[in-house]
């Protein structure tokens, strides 16, 4: 029987991946792994990863082959890897690509690779309702309106569909790049950014132009889609999660194009503008005067000849607007995301509608680079009171959390932290009101909270920028987004339950590339012994996925 002590990987029969961390290896193979496993768990010395269909299906759709999957299983397996595993993997990764849809005229086709699958296919009740009369023993005609439902309906049953149908092209815009910025600071592409708008483009043929670009905040992704553009030369809109976003996108493209600001127009709620280049919400989009009316905005989709439409942190799509992109499927999508992990398990409908992964840069190989900042994680542990132990013990689940993110406890932490990192740019972020209320009174410092009119955060987030403050705090609605580039330290005081994507996108707040020796402090302060410490160990998964380690601090 085979064993190599050396090798970190333990591969199980039911596609569980169990990798060491201890060894000489760890870094080398985790790197290999989230390719095409997903983390599910990451306690100290094992960490624990799950091969599945999706995670397989983005890995074909971004050019890896079974056999290097399987030699990347076979040559870091301590054991031998069982032989059900190969075989599932070539089966699963095999599927993408077995159905394709192309163009027909004014219709499109459905081609299968064997009479048997497009039997199956046809006798798919979930697939039923988009499809049209059969043409042979492999292909069904299908409506141009149902390309996104079959899609979408087809990944739930586990068959993917490749999608070659072609895009038609949106009305002409000339999107010319500066070779300076209007600072007169010098324009170009980084070499990974090249990389993934050529994924995303993919020369212009029907492999491309529908995908998702997946790189960590700090890294440019709003650069992508000004190059998507660029190689576009189309009319577009593009959706963000907040108006503080959507004029952070105005300013790049103001500052890094030749377009002007007759170009480039905001639709939102202070303003309805439609241009060549239009910017708006997903909150704009899913307005509604009550839950039995229809959506008041979805018409901004049909109001013009949009050649690309982006999506900034795609990961958040509202599950209402799928509907809406599951019929624009004849217009070129590119979503931009750190983290392609929902909460609400729609990966798969990102996978269909928006398109697969095209391009993945580890968070690790970009600090090593110095295009991020070099972080240090610390998980900080304090102990509830008596009293408050006493009320922790006989409330329910949810005050539970309530409870421990809210402990008073951690109140001395922030001052001490404050102390330690005093001179540096500090975010204080959390997600009770009445908590970020009290840190704000207590320590001075201005707070940005759902309710602050948006004139309001932008003169804070001005003054962050060029140091008349030095310390903010913030609750949700900095999540994501915010542009500011010299935040060096996080300080999280409580969180949304178990939320993977989260805990990526405060980190994220302070990778922006930094002078000096480009460091950061991500501090997460949670309750000892309570829920908060169990979700707060769920939420840091991606980020151990990512090569981020916490230091665990015990107070008390």
């Amino acid at each position: 029987m085979r064993y190599v002590p050396e090798n970190p990987l333990i591969v199980q029969s039911d596609h569980t991946l169990l990798l060491e961390t201890m060894g000489p290896h760890f870094r080398e193979v985790r790197d290999a792994l989230i390719r095409f496993a997903e983390l599910v768990k990451s306690p100290e010395y094992v960490h624990t990863y799950k091969v599945t269909p999706l995670s397989l299906w983005n890995a074909a759709a971004a050019g890896m082959t079974p056999g290097q999957v399987v030699e990347i299983l076979d040559t870091w397996s301590k054991y031998e890897v069982p032989p059900n595993v190969p075989v599932s993997i070539r089966e699963t990764m095999g599927r993408y690509g077995r159905l394709k849809l192309l163009p027909d005229g004014d219709d499109l086709i459905l081609v299968a690779d064997a009479p048997v699958l497009m039997t199956e296919i046809l006798n798919t009740k979930q697939a039923q309702p988009f499809l049209g009369r059969a043409v042979d023993d492999i292909t069904v005609r299908v409506a141009k309106a149902h390309r996104g439902e079959l899609k979408q309906a087809l990944t739930h049953v586990g068959h993917p569909v490749e999608d070659l149908a072609g895009y038609v092209d949106g009305e002409a815009l000339a999107v010319a790049l500066r070779e300076q910025t209007l600072g007169g600071k010098p324009f170009s592409f980084r070499d990974y950014q090249n990389l993934a708008i050529e994924a995303f483009h993919g020369d212009g043929h029907s492999q491309g132009g529908s995908g998702v670009v997946v790189l960590p905040c700090g890294a440019g992704k709003t650069m992508v889609g000004i190059g998507a553009m660029a190689r576009l030369n189309m009319k577009t809109l593009i959706l963000c999660t907040n108006v503080t976003a959507l004029r952070q996108w105005r300013d790049e493209l103001l500052d890094k194009t030749g377009l002007t600001e007759d170009d480039v127009g905001e639709y939102s709620g202070a303003s309805k503008d439609i241009k060549p280049v239009t910017l708006s919400t997903y909150q704009i989009l899913t307005y509604r005067r009550s839950r039995t009316d229809k959506f008041v905005h979805f018409g901004l989709f049909d109001r013009a000849n949009w050649g690309l439409i982006i999506y900034d942190e795609v990961h958040l799509l509202p599950a209402p607007v799928f509907r809406a992109v599951a019929l624009l499927q004849a217009r070129r999508r590119l979503g931009l995301t750190a983290t392609l992990v929902r909460e609400d398990g729609k990966q798969g409908d990102v996978f269909a509608l928006i398109g697969p992964k095209r391009f993945d840069m580890p968070w690790k190989d970009l600090e090593h680079q110095g295009w991020i900042a070099s972080a240090s994680c610390t998980e900080i542990r304090v102990p509830l009171s008596d009293d408050d132990r006493l009320r922790y013990a006989v409330a329910d689940d949810r005050a539970k959390f309530r409870l421990s993110s809210t402990n008073p406890r951690k109140g001395p932490v922030v001052e001490q932290l404050l102390e330690k990192h005093k001179g540096e740019r500090i975010l204080v972020l959390g997600m009770y009101l009445d908590q970020l209320n009290w840190l704000s009174k207590r320590w001075k410092m201005p707070l940005i909270t759902g309710k602050t009119p948006q004139s309001r955060r932008d003169e804070l987030f001005e003054a962050f920028r060029s140091g008349k403050i030095s310390a903010m705090v913030i609750s949700k609605v900095g999540n994501f987004s915010v542009d500011l580039p010299d935040a060096s330290v996080a300080i999280q005081v409580s969180g949304t339950w178990g939320s993977r994507q989260e805990e990526a996108q405060r980190l994220g707040r302070i990778l922006r590339p930094k002078g000096g020796d480009n460091k950061a402090w991500f501090y997460t302060v949670v309750t000892r012994d309570s829920s908060e410490q169990t979700f707060a160990e769920k939420r840091q998964l991606f980020l151990t996925e990512q090569g981020y380690a916490y230091r665990i601090e015990v107070q008390g």
